[in-house]
Protein backbone atom coordinates (compact mmCIF):
# COMPACT_ATOMS: atom_id res chain seq x y z
CA UNK A 1 0.00 0.00 0.00
CA UNK A 2 1.04 3.54 -1.14
CA UNK A 3 0.25 6.55 0.95
CA UNK A 4 0.58 9.96 -0.72
CA UNK A 5 -0.49 13.25 0.95
CA UNK A 6 -2.11 15.74 -1.28
CA UNK A 7 -3.59 18.21 1.54
CA UNK A 8 -3.09 17.86 5.21
CA UNK A 9 -4.26 21.59 6.88
CA UNK A 10 -7.45 21.59 8.28
CA UNK A 11 -10.08 24.41 8.98
CA UNK A 12 -9.15 26.60 6.04
CA UNK A 13 -6.37 26.43 3.38
CA UNK A 14 -3.85 28.50 4.68
CA UNK A 15 -1.39 29.44 1.21
CA UNK A 16 1.46 31.08 1.91
CA UNK A 17 5.39 31.54 2.65
CA UNK A 18 5.06 30.55 6.02
CA UNK A 19 3.13 27.14 5.34
CA UNK A 20 5.17 26.34 2.33
CA UNK A 21 7.01 22.92 3.30
CA UNK A 22 3.95 21.29 4.82
CA UNK A 23 1.18 22.84 2.59
CA UNK A 24 -1.38 25.08 3.35
CA UNK A 25 -4.26 22.88 1.36
CA UNK A 26 -7.32 21.26 3.56
CA UNK A 27 -6.96 17.48 3.66
CA UNK A 28 -6.84 14.77 0.94
CA UNK A 29 -4.90 11.84 1.15
CA UNK A 30 -4.70 9.02 -1.82
CA UNK A 31 -3.97 5.23 -1.40
CA UNK A 32 -2.78 2.78 -3.51
CA UNK A 33 -3.62 -0.58 -2.55
CA UNK A 34 -0.79 -3.32 -3.61
CA UNK A 35 -3.24 -4.24 -6.73
CA UNK A 36 -3.46 -0.71 -7.99
CA UNK A 37 -6.60 0.60 -7.56
CA UNK A 38 -7.05 4.17 -5.81
CA UNK A 39 -8.51 5.25 -3.20
CA UNK A 40 -9.59 9.20 -2.19
CA UNK A 41 -9.51 10.03 1.33
CA UNK A 42 -11.77 13.33 1.37
CA UNK A 43 -11.71 16.13 -1.16
CA UNK A 44 -10.14 19.40 0.66
CA UNK A 45 -8.15 21.26 -1.74
CA UNK A 46 -5.06 19.38 -1.95
CA UNK A 47 -7.45 16.98 -4.31
CA UNK A 48 -6.95 19.90 -6.87
CA UNK A 49 -3.18 18.70 -7.27
CA UNK A 50 -3.92 15.26 -7.40
CA UNK A 51 -6.76 15.41 -10.26
CA UNK A 52 -4.14 17.43 -12.18
CA UNK A 53 -1.77 14.31 -11.73
CA UNK A 54 -4.52 11.89 -12.57
CA UNK A 55 -4.77 13.79 -16.00
CA UNK A 56 -1.63 12.05 -17.18
CA UNK A 57 -2.56 8.19 -15.71
CA UNK A 58 -3.53 6.13 -18.42
CA UNK A 59 -5.55 4.29 -16.25
CA UNK A 60 -7.73 7.28 -15.61
CA UNK A 61 -10.72 5.18 -17.07
CA UNK A 62 -10.59 3.22 -14.13
CA UNK A 63 -12.76 3.61 -11.21
CA UNK A 64 -11.55 6.60 -8.27
CA UNK A 65 -12.97 5.47 -5.06
CA UNK A 66 -14.28 7.97 -2.90
CA UNK A 67 -14.19 7.87 0.65
CA UNK A 68 -15.58 11.23 2.44
CA UNK A 69 -15.20 11.40 6.19
CA UNK A 70 -18.18 14.30 6.75
CA UNK A 71 -19.53 17.34 4.84
CA UNK A 72 -17.61 20.18 6.50
CA UNK A 73 -16.16 22.51 3.67
CA UNK A 74 -13.11 22.09 4.54
CA UNK A 75 -13.63 17.99 3.46
CA UNK A 76 -15.26 18.85 0.42
CA UNK A 77 -13.98 22.41 -1.48
CA UNK A 78 -11.84 20.81 -3.45
CA UNK A 79 -14.29 18.61 -5.59
CA UNK A 80 -15.55 21.47 -7.72
CA UNK A 81 -11.42 21.60 -8.84
CA UNK A 82 -11.09 17.76 -9.09
CA UNK A 83 -10.02 17.61 -13.09
CA UNK A 84 -11.18 13.91 -13.45
CA UNK A 85 -14.76 14.65 -12.62
CA UNK A 86 -14.23 16.53 -16.02
CA UNK A 87 -13.52 14.15 -17.91
CA UNK A 88 -16.21 11.63 -19.83
CA UNK A 89 -14.15 8.77 -19.74
CA UNK A 90 -13.61 9.26 -15.83
CA UNK A 91 -15.45 7.02 -13.25
CA UNK A 92 -15.77 7.83 -9.72
CA UNK A 93 -17.47 6.01 -7.13
CA UNK A 94 -18.66 7.68 -3.67
CA UNK A 95 -18.53 5.27 -1.16
CA UNK A 96 -20.89 5.70 2.07
CA UNK A 97 -21.51 3.97 5.25
CA UNK A 98 -24.54 5.87 6.80
CA UNK A 99 -27.83 7.37 5.49
CA UNK A 100 -26.43 10.95 5.91
CA UNK A 101 -23.24 10.50 4.03
CA UNK A 102 -25.43 8.70 1.24
CA UNK A 103 -27.49 11.54 0.78
CA UNK A 104 -24.76 14.19 0.90
CA UNK A 105 -22.70 11.93 -1.99
CA UNK A 106 -26.03 12.17 -3.55
CA UNK A 107 -26.75 15.71 -3.56
CA UNK A 108 -22.92 17.53 -2.23
CA UNK A 109 -23.52 20.70 -1.49
CA UNK A 110 -20.51 22.04 -3.73
CA UNK A 111 -22.72 21.52 -6.92
CA UNK A 112 -26.03 22.81 -6.08
CA UNK A 113 -25.87 25.83 -8.57
CA UNK A 114 -25.37 27.89 -5.34
CA UNK A 115 -22.00 27.50 -4.35
CA UNK A 116 -20.53 26.31 -7.13
CA UNK A 117 -22.42 26.79 -10.80
CA UNK A 118 -21.98 23.89 -12.17
CA UNK A 119 -24.61 21.14 -10.92
CA UNK A 120 -23.82 17.00 -10.39
CA UNK A 121 -25.65 16.57 -12.73
CA UNK A 122 -24.14 18.42 -15.19
CA UNK A 123 -20.63 16.60 -14.59
CA UNK A 124 -19.56 15.10 -17.37
CA UNK A 125 -17.68 12.12 -15.56
CA UNK A 126 -19.31 8.85 -14.48
CA UNK A 127 -20.51 9.19 -10.94
CA UNK A 128 -21.98 6.38 -8.65
CA UNK A 129 -22.61 5.89 -4.86
CA UNK A 130 -22.19 2.96 -3.28
CA UNK A 131 -23.62 2.15 0.56
CA UNK A 132 -21.56 -0.54 2.33
CA UNK A 133 -22.53 -4.13 2.33
CA UNK A 134 -22.91 -5.66 6.17
CA UNK A 135 -21.22 -2.03 7.38
CA UNK A 136 -17.94 -2.49 4.83
CA UNK A 137 -16.83 -2.49 1.52
CA UNK A 138 -14.52 -4.81 -0.76
CA UNK A 139 -12.97 -2.63 -2.60
CA UNK A 140 -9.71 -4.04 -5.26
CA UNK A 141 -7.48 -5.88 -2.70
CA UNK A 142 -8.87 -4.56 0.25
CA UNK A 143 -11.61 -4.18 2.80
CA UNK A 144 -12.58 -1.21 4.17
CA UNK A 145 -14.40 -0.98 7.39
CA UNK A 146 -15.73 1.97 9.25
CA UNK A 147 -15.98 3.64 12.63
CA UNK A 148 -17.88 6.67 14.24
CA UNK A 149 -15.96 9.43 15.10
CA UNK A 150 -16.48 12.33 17.79
CA UNK A 151 -17.14 15.74 15.93
CA UNK A 152 -19.95 18.22 16.11
CA UNK A 153 -22.66 16.76 12.76
CA UNK A 154 -20.73 13.37 12.89
CA UNK A 155 -17.53 12.08 11.06
CA UNK A 156 -16.95 9.31 9.90
CA UNK A 157 -13.55 6.90 10.27
CA UNK A 158 -12.34 3.95 7.81
CA UNK A 159 -9.88 1.31 8.12
CA UNK A 160 -8.42 -0.40 5.11
CA UNK A 161 -6.23 -3.66 5.62
CA UNK A 162 -5.08 -5.13 2.07
CA UNK A 163 -4.60 -7.97 0.70
CA UNK A 164 -0.83 -7.84 1.03
CA UNK A 165 -1.52 -7.57 4.85
CA UNK A 166 -0.97 -3.74 5.63
CA UNK A 167 -3.52 -1.85 6.81
CA UNK A 168 -4.15 2.15 7.76
CA UNK A 169 -6.83 3.94 9.25
CA UNK A 170 -8.02 7.31 8.91
CA UNK A 171 -9.19 8.94 12.35
CA UNK A 172 -9.52 12.54 11.34
CA UNK A 173 -11.91 15.23 12.61
CA UNK A 174 -12.19 13.45 16.10
CA UNK A 175 -12.00 14.55 19.79
CA UNK A 176 -10.28 12.16 21.60
CA UNK A 177 -11.81 13.52 24.93
CA UNK A 178 -14.75 15.48 23.89
CA UNK A 179 -16.94 17.06 26.65
CA UNK A 180 -19.81 15.28 26.54
CA UNK A 181 -20.41 11.50 26.14
CA UNK A 182 -18.53 10.39 23.70
CA UNK A 183 -20.01 8.59 20.21
CA UNK A 184 -17.02 6.36 20.47
CA UNK A 185 -14.61 5.29 23.29
CA UNK A 186 -10.93 6.02 23.08
CA UNK A 187 -10.47 2.25 24.08
CA UNK A 188 -13.27 1.12 20.92
CA UNK A 189 -10.87 3.75 18.37
CA UNK A 190 -8.02 1.64 19.64
CA UNK A 191 -9.24 -2.01 19.08
CA UNK A 192 -10.34 -0.08 15.69
CA UNK A 193 -7.32 0.41 14.91
CA UNK A 194 -5.28 -2.26 16.52
CA UNK A 195 -1.74 -3.39 15.05
CA UNK A 196 -2.44 -1.13 11.88
CA UNK A 197 0.59 0.32 9.74
CA UNK A 198 -0.17 3.80 9.50
CA UNK A 199 -3.17 5.70 11.54
CA UNK A 200 -2.94 9.14 10.45
CA UNK A 201 -5.20 11.20 13.00
CA UNK A 202 -6.01 14.55 14.12
CA UNK A 203 -4.07 16.27 15.75
CA UNK A 204 -5.10 20.03 15.46
CA UNK A 205 -4.68 21.54 18.88
CA UNK A 206 -2.36 21.98 21.83
CA UNK A 207 -2.76 22.45 25.34
CA UNK A 208 -2.37 25.88 24.70
CA UNK A 209 -5.58 25.92 22.54
CA UNK A 210 -7.31 24.65 25.50
CA UNK A 211 -10.17 25.24 27.10
CA UNK A 212 -11.02 27.92 24.28
CA UNK A 213 -11.75 25.22 21.91
CA UNK A 214 -12.61 21.86 23.99
CA UNK A 215 -15.83 20.91 21.75
CA UNK A 216 -14.72 21.73 18.76
CA UNK A 217 -14.34 18.34 17.57
CA UNK A 218 -10.41 18.12 16.88
CA UNK A 219 -7.55 16.27 19.36
CA UNK A 220 -4.57 17.36 20.96
CA UNK A 221 -1.09 16.24 19.82
CA UNK A 222 -0.08 13.96 23.21
CA UNK A 223 -3.52 12.54 23.04
CA UNK A 224 -2.91 11.18 19.55
CA UNK A 225 0.11 9.69 20.49
CA UNK A 226 -1.06 8.50 23.40
CA UNK A 227 -3.70 6.60 21.16
CA UNK A 228 -1.20 5.38 18.89
CA UNK A 229 0.68 3.62 21.41
CA UNK A 230 -2.70 1.90 23.07
CA UNK A 231 -3.31 0.54 19.46
CA UNK A 232 0.09 -0.50 19.29
CA UNK A 233 0.09 1.42 15.96
CA UNK A 234 3.44 1.53 13.89
CA UNK A 235 3.22 4.96 12.64
CA UNK A 236 1.26 7.51 13.60
CA UNK A 237 0.96 10.50 11.13
CA UNK A 238 -0.45 13.92 13.03
CA UNK A 239 -3.06 15.64 10.71
CA UNK A 240 -5.57 18.25 9.90
CA UNK A 241 -2.92 20.61 11.10
CA UNK A 242 -4.41 24.18 13.03
CA UNK A 243 -4.56 27.03 10.21
CA UNK A 244 -2.50 29.51 12.66
CA UNK A 245 0.24 26.95 12.59
CA UNK A 246 3.08 28.01 10.70
CA UNK A 247 6.09 25.56 9.47
CA UNK A 248 8.40 26.33 12.44
CA UNK A 249 5.63 25.61 15.08
CA UNK A 250 4.85 22.73 13.00
CA UNK A 251 8.71 21.53 13.37
CA UNK A 252 8.21 22.14 17.15
CA UNK A 253 5.47 19.77 17.19
CA UNK A 254 7.61 17.05 15.29
CA UNK A 255 10.82 17.82 17.57
CA UNK A 256 8.22 17.08 20.57
CA UNK A 257 6.15 13.87 19.36
CA UNK A 258 9.93 12.23 18.37
CA UNK A 259 10.36 12.80 22.27
CA UNK A 260 7.13 11.75 23.69
CA UNK A 261 7.92 8.48 21.51
CA UNK A 262 11.35 7.75 22.82
CA UNK A 263 10.23 8.44 25.83
CA UNK A 264 6.67 6.22 26.10
CA UNK A 265 6.16 4.49 22.91
CA UNK A 266 9.96 3.32 21.73
CA UNK A 267 8.24 0.79 19.03
CA UNK A 268 5.87 3.44 17.37
CA UNK A 269 6.96 6.33 14.91
CA UNK A 270 5.36 9.55 14.90
CA UNK A 271 5.98 12.10 11.53
CA UNK A 272 4.21 15.02 10.80
CA UNK A 273 2.02 14.96 7.91
CA UNK A 274 3.36 17.37 4.85
CA UNK A 275 1.62 17.91 1.53
CA UNK A 276 3.74 15.50 -1.25
CA UNK A 277 5.14 13.05 1.06
CA UNK A 278 4.23 9.44 0.18
CA UNK A 279 4.78 6.35 2.41
CA UNK A 280 4.94 2.97 1.58
CA UNK A 281 3.76 0.59 4.37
Amino acid sequence: MRVTFHGVRGSVPTPGPSTVRYGGNTVCVEVRLSDGTLLVLDAGTGIRELGKQLLTDPALHKPIHLFITHPHFDHILGLPFFAPLYRRDAHAIFHTFTPRAHRHAKHPVVFDGEHFPIRVADVPARLETEDANNGEFHVGSARVQHVLLNHPGGSTGFRIDDADGTSLCYLTDNELHPPNAPTTSIDQLARFAANTNLLIHDAQYLPTDMPGKKGWGHSQVDEVLALGKLAEARKVALFHHEPERDDEALDRIAKHSDAWVAENAKAMKAIVARERETLDL
